[in-house]
């Protein structure tokens, strides 16, 4: 899809964190939100090589938005564990629960819009990167959409998110571990937790470029709506949290 594996990491990693008391909640989702940063840096790069090799991805946009994503990004780490509590989650739940309608939904652009100038595309990608390194993700949640908003055809957008998630990812980590406290508690590396880490990074690199290779197979408009069903259960589940504990 694109994105990283974030919609998915984060909000398993929250429910295994408060489920098993490893962490109280408020720290649980910072956690899971750096943890998946740092693993996505290593299964983005490995879907965007896979990407890069099939030349489905627009470059000029890549290095038009790459700047201000990094910026927004990096100071998410900051912004993220400064904010009350349960925000984070409910801010993840309803973000992505609205990416989802977007992706379900018949809208179509009109067709002679195209990416805004200099000034215009610098705020919107550092948006884009607060809102991905708030929510644990490399920003295909934001960038896809937003590509295809501007008329680029669905699998060139899901190819440059994916190659804009590798240092918008790395940026994000590297936030989060500057801004963190000292901490004596086992296994965290800053808000990193490093077995969560290396566990998933085996199995996604392993995976993710079957995922790239099933993706270039299906038509675009199945591509989205696949896109927006994942993303509508994951924005649920996370919404229903305090019901469910």
């Amino acid at each position: 899809m694109g994105i990283g594996g974030g919609v998915v990491i984060v909000p398993v990693l929250y429910f295994l964190f408060t489920l098993s008391n490893q962490y109280p909640p408020e720290l649980a989702m910072l956690v899971a939100i750096a943890t998946s940063l740092s693993c996505i840096v290593l299964t983005s790069a490995s879907a965007a090589l896979t990407q890069i090799r099939a030349q489905r991805v627009h470059w000029h946009i890549v290095y038009k938005l790459l700047p201000f994503l990094l910026l927004g990004s990096f100071s998410a780490g900051y912004v993220g564990p400064n904010l009350p509590d349960d925000s984070l989650r409910w801010f993840f739940a309803v973000f992505i629960g609205l990416v989802a309608i977007i992706m379900l939904t018949s809208w179509k652009p009109k067709p002679n819009r195209a990416l805004p100038g200099y000034m215009g595309s610098s705020v919107i990608s550092a948006l884009a990167g607060l809102v991905a390194g708030l929510a644990g993700i490399a920003g295909g949640n934001v960038i896809v959409p937003t590509l295809i908003f501007f008329n680029v055809p669905a699998h060139n957008a899901t190819a440059t998110a994916s190659t804009l998630g590798v240092p918008i990812a790395g940026i994000g980590a590297i936030g989060y571990f500057v801004s963190a406290p000292a901490n004596n508690t086992p296994n965290l590396f800053g808000y990193i937790d490093v077995w969560a880490f290396v566990l998933i990074v085996i199995g996604a690199v392993i995976t993710a470029p079957i995922g790239v290779r099933f993706a270039q197979r299906v038509p675009a408009e199945r591509l989205k709506r696949v896109f927006g069903a994942m993303l509508s259960v994951v924005a649920l589940r996370m919404l229903l949290e305090p019901f469910l504990l």
